[in-house]
């Protein structure tokens, strides 16, 4: 039964950052604000919890097209290759904003992803999700939570979000609507960018 709270992205209250903290370390699953749609995430470092997340996404965890969620790009050479110094302005230029950035993967990434020759990077323009992220020391795994809706792809209303994953996960963050668009895509793990996904971020900017 998923706790509901309140978090303002403005200003985001410490106590309330505190409890979600709280909930990650413990391997809860949590609902929460980006800068596109709400996302479905736990924390990277916790096997149970990662498991938990696959199973409800119904597929392979090895397999799962899980992005990370940074605080910055301070900490990307623990999960991504050394890229190059094009590759590095073009992150730089974008991040925080609307894009997943698909990266050649490290030797160091957590185990269930060791086989992955690439991971996504977000580092979204949400200060809750970033604060999260930030406290938690640690990046969250994230994965979209879509709508059986035909004409709504994705849910916007925490509230509603909450009626519909009150007994999947352990906490949903009211972090006011969401945007029903998602992250664009853009995979730079070639010598070539390629927008695998056009969403909310504008592809002009590469």
């Amino acid at each position: 039964m998923a706790e509901f709270i309140k978090i303002y992205e403005e200003n985001p209250n410490p106590r309330e950052i505190d409890k979600v903290i709280k909930v990650l370390k413990r391997g809860g699953l949590i609902i929460y604000p980006t800068d596109t749609v709400y996302g479905l995430g736990c924390d990277i470092s916790n096997l149970k919890a990662l498991e938990r997340v696959a199973r409800i996404k119904g597929v392979k965890l090895e397999k799962a097209n899980f992005s990370f969620i940074c605080k910055d790009l301070s900490n990307l050479s623990d999960y991504v290759k050394q890229i190059d110094t094009s590759t590095f302005k073009i992150l730089k230029r974008a991040l925080p904003g609307p894009y997943t950035f698909i990266l050649p993967g490290s030797k160091s990434l957590p185990n269930p992803f060791k086989k992955r020759k690439t991971v996504g990077i977000r580092v979204p323009d949400n200060n809750i999700a970033l604060e999260i992220v930030n406290q938690l020391g640690n990046p969250i795994i994230s994965t979209s939570i879509h709508d059986e809706d035909e004409v709504l792809e994705y849910t916007t209303d925490p509230e509603l979000i909450l009626e519909k994953w009150f007994d999947l996960v352990d906490l949903v963050i009211d972090g006011g609507y969401g945007d029903n668009e998602p992250s664009t895509v853009i995979d730079l793990s070639e010598d070539q960018p390629i927008i695998v996904r056009e969403g909310k971020g504008s592809s002009e900017i590469f």
